[in-house]
């Protein structure tokens, strides 16, 4: 089942899913630690940077970054097309330039740009070109939409190390994109697994996919307060 199907259950799904859900745990079972936002308020703001990657259906990779100790906030967005087109009804078509990406807000002196890349590259397929599975099209590429010329020196030296390593049997296809705008997906869109746990698409798709990186990188998550 591609996720295009699931978009017919409009805002039915939507108010369902206003009440809010935990997230899967790493080992299958729902459980809320460790996966939700926020601060209190007499916490000092962070100083914080950006990181905006693209690695198939934002849902999937949204998910595998909010487990994150360091990660302030993900929000899921278009990259690589014009303001016009940044809604989901045109980027779905692929001929829009955009690719589904999530904008990742850190802390760098909890996490650094060299991890996120590392989770980045477990939590999907980076050999796929302009696919992630069934979903197909340019805008589930896989790409790197870089801010600065030193996060681009990291992404080549991270790619290129893991092609030396021979991580992956395939050659590694990810993009390196500089980034322009990021444009906000619609509301529908944000969080989407963290609040429909229960949907076949995320229990098939967006939950290993976190689990993957959970098991790979157990050092970088959220710990229960």
């Amino acid at each position: 089942m591609t996720r295009r199907n699931l978009l017919s259950l409009g805002a039915r799904m939507l108010l369902a899913a206003a009440v809010g859900h935990p997230l899967v745990a790493g080992d299958g079972h729902l459980s809320p630690a460790g996966w939700a936002f926020g601060r209190s308020a007499a916490a000092a703001e962070p100083k914080t940077e950006t990181a905006v990657l693209a690695g198939g259906c934002f849902w999937c990779i949204e998910l595998s970054f909010e487990q994150l100790a360091g990660v302030v906030d993900v929000e899921s967005g278009y990259c690589g097309g014009t303001k016009e087109t940044a809604n989901y009804d045109q980027v779905r078509r692929g001929i829009t330039g955009h690719a589904e990406a999530i904008r990742v807000t850190f802390d760098p002196s909890k996490i650094t740009y060299g991890k996120l890349l590392d989770v980045f590259f477990s939590a999907h397929d980076p050999t796929q070109l302009n696919r992630q599975g069934n979903d197909i099209g340019r805008q589930y590429r896989s790409a790197i939409f870089f801010i600065n010329e030193e996060q681009k020196k990291q992404a080549e030296a991270k790619i290129a190390e893991l092609e030396q390593k021979r991580v992956h049997n395939k050659r590694i296809v990810t993009k390196l994109e500089p980034l322009t705008e990021f444009y906000p997906a619609e509301l529908f869109h944000q969080d989407f697994a963290r609040r429909n746990p229960w949907v076949p698409y995320i229990q098939g798709h967006a939950v290993p996919k976190a689990k993957e990186v959970r098991s790979k990188h157990p050092e970088l998550l959220r710990r229960a307060p």
